[in-house]
């Protein structure tokens, strides 16, 4: 109807402006006339639909790729078994890193997320960290102290923020700011001793608990990493498994026994 429509495309307005993500489903070829030749199915990254098919497995099925479109974009088009064809077309922004502190490892965090397709910003109160020549993939530089300097990037559901000032109390700041924003990913940098005292001064100044425990921290999945490089590896693996709904655990198969496998 006219009314979804509509709807449908505030909510694609709303995806470019990296307010959400979303997919649209078109069914563009209906040979046995049901779903109805061009029946609409707007997919929202959490997996919620507007819209219907009238065929709940068709549903299912669309819904499984467009939540994996509606995350990276693009699109694609499949043919059922019946020759029903579906397009599906993915509507985001890039997903933007927000690096807060011009250290060692967020400069090779910055090295590493440009090369997987993020919009870097970097957040320092020291122009001597904070510049072009250090974080020469960054697409803004922001030069403030750490409480207000978030605010100058854009961070919405797809925005992934790393915590890693030059000490305790610029952490308590970035941290404080950065968990009353949506960004989908903060990770705090640091030990545990470390972690459990800066949540200690937060909860103090009064921070939602619910939100703190969201909070990656110590940042990074546990792959033994010691170089600023390695580190970033880390990291970035981590955001990628958020980013990307996996687990973090290795492929690696668990063959019992080698022996009874015929070649």
């Amino acid at each position: 109807s006219p009314g979804n429509f509509k709807s449908f495309a505030s909510e694609i307005v709303r995806a470019y402006r990296g307010e959400l993500s979303v997919a649209l489903a078109t069914v563009v070829n209906s040979p046995v006339g049901r779903p109805k030749l061009g029946s609409k199915l707007l997919i929202r990254e959490d997996g919620t639909v507007q819209g219907s098919f009238d065929n709940s497995k068709l549903e299912t099925e669309t819904i499984a790729i467009g939540k994996t479109l509606a995350i990276h974009g693009g699109n694609r088009y499949f043919k059922t078994i019946d020759d029903t064809e579906i397009f599906v077309e993915g509507f985001t922004s890039p997903p933007t890193l927000v690096l807060i502190g011009g250290g060692h490892v967020n400069r090779a965090v910055s090295r590493l997320a440009s090369l997987l397709g993020f919009r870097i910003y970097v957040v320092d109160d020291r122009l001597e960290f904070s510049n072009k020549e250090r974080f020469p993939e960054a697409e803004t530089i922001v030069i403030s102290d750490y409480s207000r300097g978030l605010g100058k990037a854009p961070v919405n559901s797809n925005t992934y923020i790393v915590v890693a000032t030059r000490g305790h109390r610029y952490d308590d700041l970035a941290l404080a700011a950065a968990i009353r924003t949506p960004a989908r990913y903060i990770g705090l940098l640091g030990s545990k001793r470390k972690t459990l005292e800066i949540y200690k001064n937060l909860l103090k100044g009064k921070a939602p608990p619910e939100r703190l425990q969201e909070v990656h921290a110590p940042i990074g999945l546990d792959i033994g990493a010691i170089t600023p490089e390695e580190i970033a590896v880390s990291i970035m693996a981590e955001i990628i498994m958020v980013r990307n709904g996996g687990n973090g655990t290795p492929m690696k198969m668990n063959i019992a026994n080698l022996n009874t496998i015929s070649y």
